[in-house]
This record gives C-alpha cells, sequence and structure tokens, in this order.
C-alpha cells in the first residue's frame, strides 16, 4: 500500500500506520508512506491521516518523460485484458509539491500516457477523469503516483478517502464554512431540506450558513455574534449561549420541529477547545441520549498528542464505539492540527 496525505502531516501519518494499526513503514516522503511488504494492512477506511490509498502499487522507472510514459503505458494497457470499460475512470496523476519542477515532469509524462493511450484505445483515452472520485470507498482506474523525477508507484485500485478541495463562498462567514462542506462529502449526506440543526459553538457562522443553504433550521449557539451569510438568515436562529450549557431539552422550538422527537436531526460542534473535553461534555451525552442522528465534530489537536487521541477515539468504551461505530476521523482537506468526525448515531 501506498497511502497519501495532506502535505506537512506525513510523520503523523506514519505514527497512524505503526503505533495504531501496526503497520511497518519502509519509507516515507512529503505527504506520503509506503508499507513494508510484509506486515499487518489497516482497513483503510479507518485511516484518519490518509487521503488516497493505492492498493498493491507497481514501481516503474525511468530517465525521461517518454520512457515513464511507455512503462505506465504498457502497465495499463497489460491490466486491461478481460477488461471493458464503458464509463469515466478516474486516471489520476500525483506527486510531492516540494520538489521544485516536479509537476512539469508529471504533466508531461501524463500528456505522453495520453497520446500512446489515444493510438491503442482512443474510446478508452476519451473517457478518462483526471479527478479522484468523489466520496469515499473503493475506486478502479489507473493512479500514478512519483516519488521523484524518473521514479513512479502506479496502481488499478485504490481507497478514496473522501477528503477533497471545496470551492468557497463570498457570503461564507469563515473559511470553516469548507470543512462542513468537505465533512458532507466524507459522511456521504448532507442536512436536508426541513431537518433541523443544533449548531454548537457557531460565531461566526460558517457551518450554521453551510445546513441553511441546504434548506435546513439551524439553531446557532454561541455568545459571539453571527457574520456574513450567517446573519438574519431566515433559516438561523441565534441564541447567545455557552455550548456547554446547552441542552436540547424541549427542542426543536415550534419553528423547527420534526415531530419525532425532542433533540435534532444534525449536530455541528466546532469549538475550540480541548477536544477530551468535547468528547465527555457534548460528544458523549448527546449520542448516549440520542439528541441527534447525524453529527460533524471538529476535534483540535494542536496541544495535544494526535494519536493518543485517536487511540481514545476508538477505544471499546468511547461514545463513537458504544453509540456510532461507523464514525469517520477524517484528517480533511481543509482541516489545519484537527480531526473531523462525521457519522450516525447508531440506532438504540
Amino acid at each position: 500500500m501506498l497511502v497519501l496525505c495532506q502535505s506537512g502531516f506525513e510523520s503523523w501519518l506514519t505514527r497512524e500506520l505503526t503505533e495504531v494499526h501496526g503497520a511497518a513503514v519502509a519509507e516515507s516522503g512529503p505527504g506520503w508512506a509506503r508499507l513494508a511488504a510484509a506486515g499487518a494492512r489497516p482497513a483503510s477506511a479507518a485511516l484518519a491521516f490518509a487521503h488516497l490509498t493505492l492498493v498493491a502499487p507497481v514501481e516503474l522507472q525511468g530517465d525521461s518523460v517518454n520512457a515513464l510514459a511507455a512503462k505506465v503505458a504498457d502497465f495499463f494497457l497489460g491490466s486491461l485484458r478481460g477488461e471493458r470499460i464503458d464509463g469515466p475512470w478516474p486516471s489520476v496523476w500525483r506527486g510531492p509539491a516540494e520538489l521544485v519542477g516536479l509537476g512539469r515532469r508529471i504533466g508531461g509524462v501524463e500528456g505522453a500516457f495520453g497520446e500512446l493511450l489515444k493510438k491503442k484505445l482512443s474510446r478508452v483515452a476519451r473517457l478518462a477523469s483526471a479527478d479522484i472520485p468523489r466520496g469515499a470507498g473503493p475506486a478502479r482506474g489507473l493512479f500514478v503516483f512519483f516519488v521523484d523525477f524518473g521514479r513512479v508507484l502506479v496502481a488499478r485500485e485504490a481507497w478514496v478517502h473522501g477528503q477533497r478541495r471545496m470551492a468557497d463562498d463570498d457570503l461564507a462567514p469563515s473559511r470553516s464554512y469548507l470543512k462542513v462542506e468537505e465533512a458532507y462529502i466524507v459522511l456521504g449526506r448532507e442536512p436536508q431540506p426541513g431537518e433541523t440543526v443544533c449548531d454548537l459553538g457557531a460565531a461566526p457562522g460558517g457551518w450554521s450558513y453551510s445546513a441553511a443553504k441546504c434548506g435546513a433550521h439551524v439553531l446557532a449557539i454561541d455568545n459571539g455574534p453571527l457574520k456574513g451569510g450567517a446573519l438574519d438568515h431566515p433559516q438561523i436562529e441565534h441564541r447567545c449561549e455557552d455550548a456547554f450549557r446547552f441542552g436540547p431539552a424541549g427542542f426543536p422550538p415550534r419553528a423547527m420541529t420534526t415531530g419525532r422527537r425532542e433533540g435534532f436531526d444534525w449536530l455541528f460542534c466546532d469549538l475550540v477547545e480541548e477536544p477530551y473535553h468535547v468528547m465527555q461534555h457534548i460528544v458523549a451525552p448527546w449520542l448516549a441520549q440520542s439528541w441527534c442522528q447525524w453529527f460533524v465534530v471538529n476535534l483540535k489537536f494542536g496541544r495535544v498528542d494526535a494519536i493518543a487521541l485517536l487511540r481514545e477515539l476508538r477505544a471499546p468504551d468511547s461514545p463513537l464505539t458504544l453509540h456510532a461505530p461507523g464514525a469517520r476521523i477524517r484528517h480533511l482537506y481543509h482541516d489545519r492540527e484537527e480531526f473531523t468526525i462525521v457519522g450516525a448515531r447508531a440506532p438504540r
């Protein structure tokens, strides 16, 4: 396996692979780690720092653009025997941005590969897409990663972890808006029209604004003011309260009620607080009491050991394990030193 992550977080990825999952890392570089041939193979869906995992990659080497393109083409065409491609397929080419000039090399090899593929299988070449598939899960196509200028790792199978760069919105009150938009992709669901959202620590309102854009009714809890598109939004009710003191008893209000239960469809929580405190005093009671069905929670690990936090979140007595075993913990493209957790509360 070749595991890719956000550049600058490869040391955290390596620790997660070795200390949490018992894998042996053979080598690593900016934004990547390659597992040794022997050793544990972590379940791709369980990795937090991984953005894309190449399954059973093959190493190819070449001194020139054309040499590398020819070897990638031979690999790809050889792997197509007995396979028919009738729809769009991902042709993803990546490499460390830290290597000056590597982007030009990647573009040259990708272009030369494309020309070779057109000569052999023009219909298949026309169906290629440079985008990583949206969502989280397995994908089949061609995945090429440049370790350096003359050495690439290629695979037909990959696991997409869901992270991706999101488009900004001029009305969004803050860049945190991008995190929750990205979190929807990892979860595979976003708030629906008429659903209710409780946003704890809402100010300045990026997450509340995102949910309101989806058509949901939002109760924004924060002593700070809302700004931008969240200010005076008809779908958002702002209450100046402490997120840790707020309780959903008696909510949603009449204007927001679903008629199904006391509580909300969604819990949003993005607080600049110690992560264990957030888990104990917000996430645990909300999940234990079924005060929400779906949730998006952001935890800051800048002042704690991220790997120790991962172990706590996956422990048998963790609120996630007990009440939301399918929850996904991700270091998003738009995250800094933080995890974003998405999931659904399991039925009682």
